[in-house]
């Protein structure tokens, strides 16, 4: 593998899925794979999950592990071609990016979408300047239109927990107060999509996602519907997708909030997230804290899809 950045590149599924139950019970089996490796972990925007997780892959490959916080102990980055440099911003990407390149061996990457520009946001401007001028390996630790890392844990947890061979697995929209990306539900819907499960989408009108994305899911606009006889439920809000609305909220509706009530509706689904996840809002307290929560063995095994997926790099440099 040279970059990760969809399950376009993971592979074989099962396979996949082989080597994620390898690693849980194996951790610290291939360290010397990552010997006198560096890794670089650049992010543009905060996290909690994803820098400890990235970071607790790589060293349990061995690996040297260097963070950067763009935004905060770094030049402020132009990132536009032609742009005369008379602002804040005094370092250019395209100097930036082959420079961090010398100093590692991998690179990962973590850009949200802008909501400035939706062409830019989904040609992934950002995640692919590195690829393109880094020489070096790159994977996305989420970027504009999907995040991987944590859709391949998703899938590894949903295999841990399912009770049957083809579960009926929700991806329910659920109010925020800002405007979120699409790269989570994005992301889902592809890892859904490239498994056999039975995969709903539901979500008020006007939020509908990029086809691309959506694929063969289900679309369900009546909640309480889309919920009866679930196995899994997955919460995320998302801002509008279409035009001309992109990047906006056009809804808060409470009533799309997993509760106790629809959650009753399901086949004793579990509830899932990604986390951070704003209590009452997304998710009702009794709900996040109740037996069929899995939020935090789902953020877990975001150590074992990142582990998976450096190991599968490092075997090829």
């Amino acid at each position: 593998m040279r970059n990760f950045t969809s399950v376009h590149d993971i592979g074989d599924l099962n396979l996949a899925l082989e080597k994620a139950m390898f690693v849980k019970e194996h951790p610290y089996a291939d360290q010397e794979i990552g010997k006198n490796k560096t890794l670089l972990l650049i992010f543009f925007n905060s996290s909690l999950r994803t820098r400890l997780s990235t970071q607790k892959a790589g060293m349990n490959l061995g690996m040297n592990v260097i963070v950067l916080d763009i935004n905060q102990g770094a030049w402020k980055l132009e990132t536009e071609r032609g742009v005369i440099m008379d602002g804040d911003k005094p370092e250019h990407i395209l100097e930036a990016i082959p420079v961090m390149g010398s100093y590692c061996d991998i690179i990962g990457v973590r850009s949200f979408a802008q909501f400035e520009d939706k062409k830019d946001d989904y040609n992934e401007v950002i995640l692919n300047q590195f690829i393109q001028h880094s020489g070096r390996p790159v994977f996305s630790m989420e970027a504009a239109t999907r995040h991987p890392l944590q859709s391949f844990a998703d899938l590894i947890t949903i295999e841990e927990y399912k009770k049957k061979e083809r579960p009926k697995v929700v991806l329910t929209w659920a109010p925020h107060p800002k405007a979120l990306p699409q790269a989570v539900p994005n992301s889902f819907a592809e890892w859904m999509n490239a498994t056999d499960y039975e995969f709903v989408i539901t979500h008020p009108e006007g939020y509908e996602l990029d086809e691309k994305f959506v694929g063969n899911a289900v679309i369900e606009y009546d909640k309480e519907k889309a919920y009866k006889g679930a196995d899994f439920i997955y919460a995320k809000n998302w801002a509008a997708y279409q035009d001309p609305n992109y990047g906006k909220i056009l809804s808060t509706d409470r009533s799309w909030t997993v509760d106790s009530e629809k959650m009753a509706l399901t086949n004793n689904a579990y509830f899932m997230h990604c986390l951070p996840v704003r209590r009452n809002m997304i998710v009702s307290d009794e709900v996040i804290e109740g037996p069929q929560s899995i939020v935090i063995p789902e953020a877990a095994n975001r150590v074992v899809s990142a582990q998976v997926v450096l190991k599968e790099i490092l075997k090829d440099l």
